[in-house]
């Protein structure tokens, strides 16, 4: 096995192209033969235009990674693909709500329901409407695509950044099987298993797989003397296909994944307080004599927390699909994708420990708070094209796309202030929600000019119908409280019909050798700040986001297949950029969604492989970028600094990842894989408003691994993690009341493990 795949893997981590979720049932199958009849050569068989082609050969970027390589490395989630792939960060949160996905240093930096992510997660070609619900686990999985740029032609409205494409595994016509175990210091554990064949000979196949992983916590609560910000998780995927070779192929899919998490809502790096709207930076001695009471000294390494409780979140999302392909005469191809999906999500957080307010130095003016709050979203999609058969002049696919997505939120804060020293609680409810309906047509076409030049035109137009409701009731004074405002209901709605599309050119400078230039407009719809504190001013609906970007690549192979490589540069404009600004309302600091102006990304990306010897191989990505704020529009009835020129948060100027496996043969069937990998981020910026406390410095992370594995089916990998042991935030936010927090990811310190893992 170790032997079998150690090149395809390689390749997948390097690998530049336009990607997505594979068409009919039986194509997966005729895809999964070619990628094993092109294992010697290394290519990759994708179906990005809903027909087979070369990864090499399809002009737009994108890198890919394998599911076995995933789990090789411990990645196990959307998040983590980040420390791997230069293009990807991710803002960390205490609970999925607050979770998202970055790609050339553009994201959403909000949690309002009213706002669709900027960077799509779609799963086995079905859109996922909210960016918690891309925290899934990557159970089942066969590859894992990064579509770097605007991809709204075949993606649709809230991909203007980007794209996740997650294509899980087939069934097989044969019975096999999958096991996999894996233990690592601090107490994780992963244990899973899949299980395909044929339930009727050459007619129905299935798939059955199930996970169940654990981890302990890296940090400590003070007040429980618990360890946190671990995670319990458990699911299962089941796969149905009908293909008896005749003209209609149906498959059948369901999934479900429960994550229970103990992030705490923030660990105090500094007591500093940002005074809006100048931005400035001043100490908070009430803030800092409570954290010294408490045990806590704020720092760059604090994995400390003082909570009067662990703030907990359980996530269930689950969903099913049903894919109808009918093979028409003249190999013309009809695709039906149904489905249905379902995001719960409860969080219980703490603010800071109540017990506290009565430390030394604690002012009348403190506050302590808890939140609890529910989500749940609901989401039917359905999706029906045209593809038409390949090798014509022009080559093409229309459709047409239907989306339903619902989502209610209840959110529940308490609020403790103390009084003439003197404890006061206040309870606020707030009931809000948003439904979006989405009905786009869509068509992209191929037109071969020859067999070395040929250009690329595509459109998606798009009606949005999105509208709100919010309610909140709060026994507070006519003046709020800090984190709590007075009542209010609003409700409100809008509609919009826009477009986004594609044009480029390709030419072959040689069979192994692709150039390409592409102008894409992406379109992000209308938006809605709907949040626990909204106000009256919030009901007006934001204008939409757009982007305008302009690629240039050159992708290929040379010196028969030894260096494999893909190089990008792109030129990306933003107007109408939906962002969070933070606001202070009574002391605390809530945030408000605006319309933040115009920004711009621009940079240079590289993917490549180098194969000196048929067992040694090293692999590099590494992106340049330069992502900025063009002009600044200051949310109306706010001071604020003049930010232009100033960085994109979650934008680091450079990032690289190197990755090197030799392979040495130990006769018959064996042999040991000795792998190692460094990913270098440059200093990142996580605030909009460029708070200098929330600058995490530039930092490097080594791993390594050796492997001992069989053709039979068998491997069994050590792994060590961080083997510097370097301690670096994931994410460094404005605390909810004053200081600057942290969040603390799992490589923060060296750790150690072990993978087995047995296909039969």
């Amino acid at each position: 096995m170790l032997i079998k795949n150690s090149y395809r893997l390689a390749l997948a981590v390097t690998t530049s192209a336009l990607a997505m979720s594979f068409g009919p049932a039986a194509e997966a199958q005729e895809v999964a033969q070619a990628q094993e009849e092109t294992e010697a050569t290394d290519e990759i068989v994708v179906t990005a235009r809903f027909r087979e082609e070369s990864l090499q050969d399809v002009p737009i970027a994108i890198t890919a990674l394998s599911g076995d390589s995933l789990a090789e490395k411990n990645l196990s989630t959307i998040q983590d693909i980040s420390r791997s792939v230069p293009t990807v960060d991710f803002r960390d949160g205490s609970s999925n709500k607050d979770r998202t996905i970055f790609v050339r240093g553009v994201g959403t930096i909000t949690t309002s329901p009213g706002v669709e992510a900027s960077v799509s997660v779609v799963l086995d070609g079905v859109v996922l409407t909210r960016p918690g619900q891309a925290t899934l686990d990557l159970l089942d999985v066969e590859r894992v695509e990064v579509l770097r740029g605007p991809q709204g032609t075949l993606f649709g409205k809230n991909a203007s950044a980007g794209v996740i494409n997650v294509v899980t595994k087939k069934p097989t016509r044969e019975l096999s099987g999958e096991l996999l175990a894996s233990y690592f210091s601090g107490g994780e554990i992963r244990v899973g298993g899949r299980i395909s064949g044929p339930i009727v000979a050459d007619k129905l196949l299935f798939s059955l797989s199930a996970l169940s992983a654990k981890f302990d916590g890296n940090q400590v609560n003070l007040t429980t003397g618990n360890d946190v910000n671990g995670y319990k998780r458990y699911g299962g995927r089941a796969k149905l296909v009908y293909d008896d070779g005749g003209p209609v192929q149906i498959a059948l899919g369901m999934d479900y994944v429960r994550t229970l998490n103990d992030t705490p809502n923030g660990t105090f790096v500094s007591s500093t307080r940002v005074l809006f709207p100048t931005n400035a930076l001043s100490p908070n001695p009430t803030l800092a004599a409570i954290l010294a009471a408490g045990g806590i000294t704020p720092s760059r390494t604090n994995r400390t927390v003082r909570s009067s409780f662990d703030s907990r979140v359980a996530d269930r999302n689950y969903g099913g699909s049903a894919q109808i392909d009918i093979n028409l005469p003249g190999d013309f191809g009809i695709t039906s994708i149904s489905a249905y999906r379902r995001w719960d999500n409860v969080q219980t957080q703490d603010y800071d420990s109540t017990d506290r307010l009565t430390a030394v130095g604690a002012a009348s003016s403190q506050v302590a708070g808890a939140d609890v709050g529910s989500v749940e979203t609901r989401q039917f999609s359905q999706e029906l094209r045209l593809t038409s058969p390949a090798g014509n002049t022009v080559d093409y696919v229309v459709g047409g796309y239907y989306l339903d997505a619902t989502t209610d939120e209840l959110y529940r804060r308490t609020i403790t202030r103390l009084e003439a020293g003197v404890p006061v609680v206040y309870p606020g409810v707030a009931d809000y929600g948003i439904t979006n309906q989405n009905l786009a047509l869509f068509g992209e076409a191929t037109i071969n000019f020859s067999d070395s030049f040929r250009a690329l035109i595509g459109a998606r137009i798009i009606n949005d119908k999105l509208s709100f409701r919010h309610q909140r009731t709060s026994p507070v004074p006519p003046g709020g409280v800090p984190g709590i405002t007075p009542n209010i209901s609003n409700r409100g709605e809008t509609s919009r019909t826009d477009w986004s599309g594609r044009v480029g050119l390709q030419y072959d400078l040689s069979p192994d050798l692709h150039s390409y230039f592409t102008v894409s407009r992406g379109y992000k719809g209308q938006a809605y700040n709907v949040s626990f504190n909204m106000t009256q001013a919030a009901t007006q609906a934001l204008d939409p986001e757009t982007a305008v970007a302009f690629e240039l690549g050159l992708k290929g192979s040379v010196f028969d297949r030894l260096l494999t490589f893909g190089v990008a540069a792109y030129d990306t404009k933003f107007e109408g950029f939906q962002a969070n600004f933070p606001a202070v309302f009574l002391g605390a600091i809530s945030t408000r969604l605006t319309n933040a102006g115009t920004v711009k990304a621009r940079g240079i990306e590289l993917d490549a492989t180098l194969r000196p010897t048929d067992n040694f191989r090293i692999s590099t990505a590494m992106a340049i970028t330069d992502a900025k704020i063009a002009r600044f529009i200051c949310p109306s009835g706010t001071t604020c600094p003049n930010f232009d020129g100033q960085p994109l948060p979650f934008a680091p100027k450079f990032k690289a990842n190197v990755d090197a496996t030799y392979t040495i043969p130990l006769g018959d069937d064996l042999a040991i894989e000795l792998n190692t990998d460094y990913t270098y981020k440059g200093k990142t910026q996580y605030q909009i408003t460029q708070n200098p406390d929330t600058i995490q410095e530039a930092y490097g992370i080594w791993n390594a691994s050796i492997a001992l594995g069989s053709d039979s089916g068998w491997e069994i990998r050590g792994v060590v993690k961080n083997i510097t042991d370097k301690d670096y935030s994931s994410f460094l936010a404005n605390g909810n009341v004053s200081g600057v927090v942290r969040y603390v990811p799992r490589d923060v310190s060296r750790y150690f493990g072990v993978i087995a893992k047995m296909n039969f």
